[in-house]
């Protein structure tokens, strides 16, 4: 790819993102501008945003890369992904919004009244949000090395630059107007292209993608090996990618910007059409790279079979052009979801540690949006390039783990009480993240240990919501003694409490 064409593309990108988002400072003046977008963002606005920020590295880039290397397997991938918020939807969307918290500790703290418990939600909120920070910030060097051969470490501190300068401007308001642009952005990066390859593919006469070498699995999706180890692997996967979603920061932070819970309900309907709009693409590029790009199958390199494609397939002038503006999409994609993580991260903090009565509030963002970016920097420059699907998968485990109880729970069952929240999220916490972390420092192979390790979502989020049922029972004597009230709030619609006020 011609490198010139490249650096323009991310240049011009970084400056719209930058340009933006200084145009969002011009309606934040107020702390709740900062945190929340005063809770004024319509549902096709902010399903936009959410479609910016939830479409990662790992939908972009990591789909294609899985599906080239596994096959047909990978496409429970994107249809968690994507089905996650149908779960959203049921359960939680309109309910959380009507919580009128800011963030998840927000939520722990008015459900059940326990500063513990909300100490430990903030602390769990850091942890999935450096998860999903560090691959982001991997895949932004990789990108540029590839493209420009420039320093991988030169693409992650881009990136980290340029959200924290977003987020300390204008907050949520900044934020929101760059994770919708970037929505487009990513879609038509990956449309366009895409004509070019299927037009020059049937021009071409190569074979399929099952002929050009796929392996077992593309034919026959979850055979495995007849030792069901296959299978445990692909529903576990199922049960991380659908409960997941409801426990990231950076997606629920985005429902509380809703005006209320309708509204709410009405983002995560375009929500789902958006995502499915979407992940038809990066699948429709992995196949395309069976055909083309087979010798990136099962390397580091699959991952970038995206970029790679136009220049394998078309070449010339336009194949540059059009890998320049795949590079540009990829960047947006590092830049959303980081932007909606910082800002998750960085309201935490600043209602935590970093205190707010000491900085203010508005301060204490910008502070915590700092203080959230740095160490995850630090570890994807540390770290060896782990692939970008799997890292974000861990986060997804980690979440269903222990905010997926706590939020089902804690909005359907009147029941649960503090000592129940922090004994399920820290059983969640401690047997997905121990996991994680074990999966990391071994490695993995075909063993039934090692997968248990890497795809503990089967097995972590049954415990969680056991551990946190068993415990509730047991300390029924410590249930808040407002949770009627809460539950009302809850599940009441703001229309019909607004009736009731005006009797």
């Amino acid at each position: 790819m011609n490198s010139s064409y490249a650096a323009v593309a991310v240049i011009t990108v970084a400056l719209l993102t930058l340009g933006i988002g200084l145009f969002g400072l011009r309606f934040s003046r107020t702390t709740s501008d900062f945190y929340v977008a005063s809770r004024s963002v319509s549902p096709l606005w902010n399903s936009s945003a959410i479609g910016g920020e939830y479409l990662s590295a790992a939908s972009y880039l990591g789909i294609a890369g899985l599906v080239l290397t596994f096959g047909a397997d990978m496409l429970w991938f994107p249809v968690g992904w994507t089905a996650g918020y149908l779960v959203l939807l049921a359960f939680v969307a309109a309910p959380l919004r009507r919580s009128g918290a800011y963030t998840l500790p927000d939520f722990t703290q008015i459900r059940v009244q326990s500063s513990a418990a909300r100490a430990v939600a903030s602390v769990l909120v850091v942890v999935i949000g450096w998860l999903y920070l560090m691959p982001q910030f991997q895949g932004a060097g990789l990108v540029l090395h590839t493209v420009t051969g420039a320093p991988t470490w030169v693409g992650s501190v881009t990136v980290a630059v340029i959200v924290v300068v977003n987020v300390v401007s204008g907050g949520m308001r900044s934020i929101t107007f760059v994770q919708a642009f970037q929505y487009w952005l990513k879609l038509t990066a990956l449309l366009v292209p895409l004509v070019f390859l299927v037009h020059a593919w049937t021009q071409d006469g190569r074979p399929t993608p099952t002929e050009a070498g796929a392996s077992g699995a593309w034919l026959s999706p979850m055979s495995g090996d007849g030792t069901g180890i296959a299978l445990y692997a692909t529903y576990s996967l199922i049960v991380a990618t659908f409960l997941g979603t409801m426990g990231l920061p950076h997606v629920v932070v985005r429902f509380y910007t809703n005006p209320d819970g309708r509204a709410a309900r009405r983002t995560t309907l375009i929500v789902l059409a958006l995502l499915g709009a979407f992940y038809l693409l990066p699948t429709a590029y992995g196949v395309i790279g069976r055909v083309y790009a087979g010798d990136l199958a099962g390397t580091g390199s699959a991952d970038i079979v995206v970029l790679e494609l136009p220049l394998r397939v078309i070449g010339g002038t336009l194949g540059d052009v059009l890998g320049a503006l795949l590079t540009a999409g990829a960047f947006a994609a590092f830049l959303s979801t980081s932007s909606g993580l910082t800002m998750s991260l960085a309201g935490v903090l600043a209602q935590g540690s970093l205190g707010r009565r000491a900085l203010g509030p508005v301060a204490a963002v910008r502070a915590g949006a700092v203080v959230g970016t740095v160490f995850p920097l630090g570890l994807a420059l540390a770290s060896d390039q782990i692939a970008v699907a799997s890292s974000v998968g861990f986060a997804f485990a980690v979440a269903a783990s222990t905010f997926c109880p706590l939020l089902i729970l804690g909005i359907w069952w009147r029941r649960l009480t503090a000592a129940g929240a922090v004994a399920g999220m820290l059983t969640g916490g401690v047997g997905a993240g121990g996991a994680v972390v074990a999966t990391i420092v071994r490695g993995t192979d075909a063993g039934w240990l090692d997968l248990l390790l890497s795809r503990p979502a089967a097995w972590s989020v049954p415990l969680a919501f056991t551990v946190m049922v068993l415990v509730s029972l047991a300390t029924q004597h410590r249930r808040p003694s407002n949770v009627a009230r809460t539950m009302v709030r809850l599940h009441t619609p703001e229309r019909l409490r607004l009736d009731r006020a005006d009797r």
